[in-house]
């Protein structure tokens, strides 16, 4: 499903127009961005956990020449499932 579709699911389920969802889940989406850009983690209860986690530099391989490569550091989106959602997927 992609964002198109997904509105208009919403928009069916909602009684809402297409483009009335289209706004609340952009802001929904910018709302998250900002908050895990802050360093704050979002939590939706049953649903899951969006955070940032940092990740150090650290030295890797290329796989193709074995030559030693400094991979840099970097800040990683994470979701983590919650219960409700893991549950419903079982």
């Amino acid at each position: 499903m992609n964002k198109g579709e997904l509105v208009k699911e919403m928009a069916v389920k909602s009684g809402l127009t297409q483009k009335d969802v289209q706004k609340v889940l952009d802001s929904f989406f910018d709302t998250i961005i900002e908050t895990v850009k802050k360093g704050d983690k979002v939590q939706l209860v049953g649903i899951g956990s969006f955070e940032a986690k940092h990740r150090e530099a650290r030295k890797g391989r290329n796989p193709q020449t074995g030559e030693e490569i400094e991979i840099p550091a970097r800040t990683d989106l994470v979701f983590k499932p919650g219960k409700q959602l893991k549950d419903a997927l079982n």
